[in-house]
């Protein structure tokens, strides 16, 4: 994944996204200590960074393979982005969703005109269910963080705010799967200018920490954290590119995590939900590691349900 091979994934989705605003707050810049530039992929279409990837995803297959339409398991936001792009592209979406995922997400999906199979809240029934509906109607398969296509459509987002601040000291984002901190890794690398990449992380998923401190891709016991969007765990084509080019992952509580979402919404009157809030989490929570720098944050994405938020 070389320097062109962004700058091409970059052009090919263009039609397919928005340049997302990137947003500051004098008063979360004193409360942080540092410089917050927040690129908000919560305006993205579909309210969320995963429309890069899904959009770069299927623009890379095959004529043939678009005939038999694309599958795909996710608990929300690459569900939508799969099934936006998906319509866009005149392509037919299957879209295997855990049965608790979040109603709002469950009715977008239909609403892009996927087609949504439910099944048990489990990565190992995710992905039964995905590789049964491949094997039936010779659908391929997407996954939602690790796989090339997906990672390098993520990248673009960093690649904006780059182009708008390159001056950045520090870039973060979420990590669950690690798709996008991958691709904003790749892009810190391209882009920056002697940028560095952190993860934040809830401690109650904290599978990507400890896979850095082990070398091995770790599996979380539980998924205990309103960060919803995070409860999954990495894969083999992410995991390398984190080791290589992420500095580190800063672990955050809930209580830290509803802080951080709850500032978001009071002082810059935008909607974001809460795995989003985590990287704003980690600034807050080692301010001392940031104090005085420009920091870039990717606002990861809106689709909040809104009758249950956590604050």
């Amino acid at each position: 994944m070389d320097k062109q091979t962004l700058i091409q994934t970059h052009q090919r989705i263009k039609p397919f996204i928005h340049n997302t605003p990137m947003l500051t707050s004098k008063l979360l810049d004193e409360l942080a200590m540092c410089n917050v530039f927040f690129k908000c992929e919560n305006f993205q279409k579909m309210g969320a960074f995963k429309m890069r990837g899904a959009a770069n995803a299927i623009m890379a297959l095959t004529e043939a393979e678009r005939q038999k339409g694309v599958v795909t398991h996710s608990s929300g936001n690459f569900a939508q982005a799969v099934a936006l792009a998906a319509k866009q592209l005149k392509v037919k979406a299957y879209i295997v969703m855990p049965e608790n995922a979040p109603r709002v997400k469950k009715e977008a999906v239909k609403a892009y005109g996927g087609k949504v199979i439910e099944c048990e809240s489990t990565p190992e029934a995710r992905e039964e269910t995905a590789a049964r509906i491949k094997n039936e109607t010779g659908a391929t398969f997407l996954h939602p963080s690790n796989q090339d296509e997906v990672i390098l459509g993520n990248s673009t987002a960093a690649i904006e705010l780059l182009q708008e601040r390159p001056d950045l000291d520090i870039l973060l984002a979420p990590v669950g799967g690690g798709g996008l901190i991958a691709g904003t890794a790749l892009a810190a690398h391209y882009f920056g200018n002697d940028c560095k990449v952190i993860g934040g992380e809830p401690f109650e998923v904290d599978d990507a920490y400890r896979s850095l401190q082990s070398g091995k891709i770790e599996r979380n016991t539980t998924t205990n954290t309103v960060a919803d969007g995070l409860r999954t765990y990495l894969g083999d084509r992410n995991f390398p590119i984190i080791q290589k080019y992420v500095d580190r992952i800063i672990r955050v509580d809930e209580e830290e995590i509803i802080s951080a979402m709850k500032l978001i919404w009071e002082r810059m009157k935008i909607i974001i939900e809460p795995s989003c809030a985590v990287p704003f989490a980690a600034v807050l929570r080692e301010k001392e590691r940031f104090k005085s720098k420009n920091i870039g944050i990717i606002l990861s994405g809106g689709n909040v349900d809104v009758t249950k938020l956590p604050f």
